[in-house]
């Protein structure tokens, strides 16, 4: 494991030759970062397993045309309850985020972006899947320390991803 800084250039990041890219959280608005939307669309034509949490949720859905808008109100704290669509069951989770990924978009890209958790409290979408690579990524933080532990199975799913 090793972590780059935000500008760290794709070239940069394939040379450490790594099983799969994790894209964090991190404050500050996706539509000023072209500069890493263009990081992660390399990746993605690279075909690794790639999972973005928060900002890299929202980076990974620019990154496949997916536009991203300023909520009215972020989604601040825990307990914030998230329907996973793949389960049909609901996850406790903690969030910090004042964006969000177009649900009008990605239901009119429905061949590439497979919306897999959505907020309970208002609908917006929480989780995408990229059809045809090994991506998805979540609006909210899985590692929950100390908050809750309900989503901690994505990261034995990223793994996996890179051990197949």
């Amino acid at each position: 494991v090793k972590v780059f800084p935000a500008k760290t250039s794709f070239k940069t990041l394939k040379a450490f030759d790594p099983h799969g890219y994790f894209l964090s959280n991190g404050p500050g608005d996706p539509g000023a970062m072209d500069y890493a939307v263009k990081v992660v669309k390399d990746i993605l034509k690279e075909d690794k397993p790639l999972f973005g949490i928060c900002l890299g949720h929202q980076l990974l859905a620019r990154a496949v045309d997916i536009p991203t808008y300023k909520m009215h109100h972020g989604h601040r704290g825990i307990n914030h309850p998230v329907k996973n669509l793949q389960t049909g069951k609901s996850e406790i989770t903690s969030q910090n985020h004042g964006f969000g990924v177009s649900p009008e978009a990605i239901k009119a890209n429905q061949d590439t972006v497979e919306i897999t958790h959505v907020n309970l409290n208002d609908d917006t979408i929480e989780g995408i899947k990229i059809k045809d690579k090994k991506a998805f990524s979540v609006q909210y933080h899985p590692e929950a320390s100390p908050g809750p532990h309900d989503a901690r199975y994505l990261f034995d799913d990223f793994v996996n991803l890179m051990e197949n």
